[in-house]
C-alpha cells in the first residue's frame, strides 16, 4: 500500500516547486499538473490539455476539471491544517461547468471559504488559457484528528 507523502515545508526551494514534486507519480502528476503559487490562502495550479484528457466527444473530460480543482483545494487544505489534524479527506464536491477546452492550458485558483476545527470548505475557479471561466468548483474537506496518547 502506498504511503502518504508529507507536506513539504518550502525550506529548500519555493513551496510551489515542492508541491509540484509531491504530485509526481500520483494522479495529479500523471495528468501533468503543476503548482504555480501556493500559500494557505490561495493555490494556483495548471495543466496542459492534451488529447488523452479529452472525452470521446472531443472536449475536455469533466473528470479532468475535477481532478485539477480538487488537487488545488487539497493542497490548500494541506497547507492550512490546524495542529490538531493529521490529515483530511474530501467528503463532498460540486462542479458547475460553464465551458470547456480542447487544447492549451487550464488553470485553477483555489481559495478557502471556511476553516473550522472539523471541516474546511474550498472554492476553485477553473479557467481556460484565455482567462475565461470554464468551471466553478466547491469541496468540503473533513479534517482527520491527530491521535493523542496521554501518560
Amino acid at each position: 500500500m502506498a504511503e502518504a507523502r508529507p507536506t513539504p515545508p518550502g525550506d529548500d526551494r519555493p513551496i510551489a516547486e515542492e508541491l509540484t514534486a509531491l504530485l509526481a507519480g500520483r494522479l495529479p502528476g500523471i495528468l501533468g499538473m503543476r503548482v504555480l503559487e501556493a500559500s494557505p490562502d490561495r493555490i494556483v495550479g495548471e495543466m496542459p490539455v492534451t488529447e488523452r484528457l479529452l472525452a470521446p466527444n472531443g472536449y475536455l473530460h469533466a473528470a479532468t476539471v475535477v481532478a485539477l480543482a480538487d488537487t488545488a483545494c487539497g493542497l490548500g487544505t494541506r497547507l492550512s491544517l490546524p495542529e490538531t489534524a493529521s490529515g483530511f479527506t474530501t467528503v463532498e464536491l460540486k462542479t458547475n461547468y460553464l465551458g470547456t477546452a480542447r487544447s492549451g492550458v487550464i488553470s485553477a485558483v483555489a481559495v478557502p471559504v471556511h476553516r473550522g476545527g472539523r471541516t474546511q470548505v474550498w472554492d476553485a475557479t477553473v479557467l481556460d488559457e484565455s482567462g475565461r471561466t470554464i468551471a466553478l468548483f466547491r469541496c468540503t474537506q473533513l479534517l482527520i484528528s491527530s491521535e493523542r496518547t496521554t501518560s
